[in-house]
């Protein structure tokens, strides 16, 4: 009678261990499935606000070639005064309709280009040079990439962020926190090595659960706004360096603190763009 009672027990626990893997399992799967979508939202807003300042850029030149025949005309038209005095008048204005235009879309252009140069200087001043060993801060095409590595910001294998990480995280919540008209995504990478832990089937797993726990030491211990904040993983796929070398896979191992400017006003000006006549 009391084998019988040790194998049911047995049993019993057998099944709730399982029942609460299978569970752990699901919930992860659905918050992965989340990151995704999330990642996916965010990475075509950032390819749009992209299109956007090239668009501008693209129309600021575009301006200056019609001004400089706008002038061409004006020239020509003031060699003979007396024909068309009002046309002449209608080239002034326009002429400088258009310049008043170009200088305004420059103006905010050198704006968004200085507030992002400062955003860098400050943080790259208030990191010590062991944490610049392991942090990378660059300015792109109007975009701040803030590049960590994964042996500073997590436990082996895991998506778990270590003690290590937490002075260097609080440096850069602030520099956040500074610039509240700035959207910030948190992208996870790994290198081609296949993880087999529990819960965690590959390395799309692994980057996107790494960027929601950056993500959420962001904004439970350091308080930065989660409207703000957006998770994401590219798992292997966006190696800075070939696999083929512990150097390159270390180099690829890494998570990315992505600041990107609102472009409201851009796309403001775009709308308020003196018409053609």
């Amino acid at each position: 009678m009391k084998k019988n009672v040790i194998i049911i027990a047995v049993g019993t626990a057998l099944l709730l261990s399982s029942c609460a893997s299978k569970k752990d399992l699901v919930a992860c799967q659905e918050e992965n499935k989340a990151l995704q979508t999330n990642y996916q939202n965010t990475k075509e807003q950032l390819a749009a606000s992209t299109a956007r300042v090239t668009s501008l850029e693209e129309q600021i030149k575009e301006l200056r070639r019609n001004n400089a025949k706008l002038q061409q005309s004006l020239d020509k038209s003031l060699t003979n005064t007396s024909q068309n005095n009002i046309s002449i008048e209608k080239l002034v204005d326009q002429i400088n309709e258009s310049n008043q235009y170009i200088r305004h879309l420059v103006e905010v252009k050198s704006k968004s280009d200085s507030l992002n140069m400062v955003l860098t200087n400050n943080l790259t001043r208030s990191l010590s040079k062991e944490e610049l060993k392991e942090v990378d801060v660059q300015v792109l095409k109007g975009v701040v990439y803030i590049s960590l590595a994964d042996n500073m910001l997590y436990k082996s294998g895991s998506y778990e962020i270590n003690s290590r990480a937490s002075e260097t995280l609080s440096k850069i919540a602030k520099i956040i926190k500074d610039y509240k008209d700035y959207d910030v995504l948190i992208e996870g990478n790994t290198d081609d090595v296949p993880i087999s832990r529990e819960n965690i089937r590959n390395n799309w797993d692994l980057s996107c659960l790494r960027a929601s726990s950056v993500v959420q030491a962001l904004q439970n211990d350091y308080g930065v706004d989660p409207k703000r904040l957006t998770a994401g993983g590219r798992g292997e796929y966006n190696p800075l360096q070939p696999n083929t070398t512990e150097v390159g896979k270390q180099r690829n191992r890494r998570t990315q603190i992505i600041i990107t400017p609102k472009l409201d006003e851009f796309m403001d000006l775009i709308g308020q763009a003196p018409d053609e006549k």
